[in-house]
């Protein structure tokens, strides 16, 4: 769920709003050689993109195994945890009862869930719904990730989540500046549950996956560790090198921020559907793309409410978000003119970083070319 591993995305025109049929490259071209060089020169086990070019059509692409034990096919266009991801659905279900009048963005979290955040420098009297999603709160994070990479299949319910954040300090008065907290996600979710009556994941299912027709997304229930369909495993390398298979993983510590498995497809699908106006109406819409400087994700990153632009090579930007979870790392973005990737690696990159970038410049040179 780091924020460093977000990349870019999102777009408007019918090519990408509406489900294409996916094909196989017919040869290798520029995405298919760098996830190669993902696999024989970053060490992931498996990477696997899905593209919607200038022409319309949507390509396939896989590089590397599915499963190292047994060394079977990364499947095309597979189930992956989306991580980060999620938090631009979290985002479009709150911003969808702003429109509805639910909720306010520049309310305080006290008016919805009064006394919930208390702490040193932490007062939800201060907080607004707004800053949450923009992610300039100040509140800490939450996550503890050795914690998880110990305990992959515990559950964690939301308020336990919450406490070990508010027993940190504040790290800057709220719309100081902006930096990314997994933590201010979480308590959108706890605001969307309290406003709706409904179980968070319910709403994001009712409200975004059914309502675009995404079929191979779903927002896990509680207690399941499993991923539905055709996917790859997932791994994270030990200290001694050796890689340990997280696909089996109770998401519950991501919850609202990160718990979300879909495809590159369906992510392509989503964010096109959200640039294009079929999930929130104008106002509500250009709130979410007003930006602010995010430069520690990338050079010239903007984030706005559950979305980020990231500049482009070939001029312009894409939106989206990406994110990372024990198993997967997710990039990608869509573009004005319906130009559309999304990648995924089966571990979060390590060392110094080098992965990462590789990563981004293939969705860089999938949505330039």
């Amino acid at each position: 769920m780091a924020a460093v591993v977000a990349a870019a995305a999102a777009a408007v025109l019918a090519g990408v709003l509406a489900p294409a049929s996916v094909s196989a490259a017919p040869r290798p071209d520029s995405v298919q050689q760098r996830l190669d060089g993902l696999v024989a020169q970053d060490g992931v086990p498996g990477a696997l993109a899905t593209v919607t070019g200038r022409d319309g059509r949507t390509r396939a692409y896989t590089a590397g195994v599915g499963d190292v034990v047994t060394g079977a096919k990364v499947p095309r266009d597979g189930r992956v945890r989306i991580g980060s991801n999620t938090k631009a659905f979290t985002a479009v279900v709150v911003l969808q009862l702003v429109a509805e009048g639910k909720l306010g963005l520049d309310a305080s979290v006290d008016t919805y869930l009064p006394g919930l955040l208390r702490g040193d420098g932490i007062d939800g009297r201060t907080i607004t719904v707004r800053q949450l999603l923009q992610h300039t709160s100040g509140l800490p994070d939450y996550v503890d990730q050795k914690a998880v990479l110990d305990a992959p299949r515990r559950y964690f319910e939301p308020r336990e989540l919450l406490d070990a954040a508010l027993v940190k300090k504040a790290h800057f008065a709220p719309g100081a500046r902006w930096e990314y907290s997994n933590t201010n996600y979480l308590v959108a979710g706890l605001i969307v549950q309290k406003t709706t009556g409904r179980p968070f994941g319910e709403e994001v299912t009712r409200r975004i996956i059914d309502r675009v027709g995404l079929r191979h997304t779903s927002f896990p229930t509680p207690g399941d560790m499993t991923i539905p369909g055709p996917h790859p495993k997932g791994y994270q390398r030990t200290e001694d090198g050796t890689p340990r298979d997280y696909t089996v993983l109770d998401p519950s510590w991501g919850w609202a921020a990160g718990a979300m498995i879909s495809t590159n497809g369906d992510l392509n699908r989503f964010y096109g559907a959200l640039l294009g106006g079929r999930l929130l109406p104008p106002a509500q819409l250009a709130q979410m793309r007003a930006t602010v400087p995010a430069d520690a994700v990338a050079p010239g990153a903007r984030y706005g409410l559950g979305i980020m632009s990231t500049p482009l090579s070939c001029g312009g930007v894409s939106w989206g978000h990406g994110g990372g979870i024990p198993g997967y790392a997710t990039f990608g973005g869509v573009t004005e003119d319906g130009r559309a990737a999304h990648l995924a690696v089966t571990t979060i990159p390590g060392g110094d970083g080098t992965a990462e970038k590789h990563a981004n410049e293939t969705v860089d040179a999938a949505l330039c070319r």
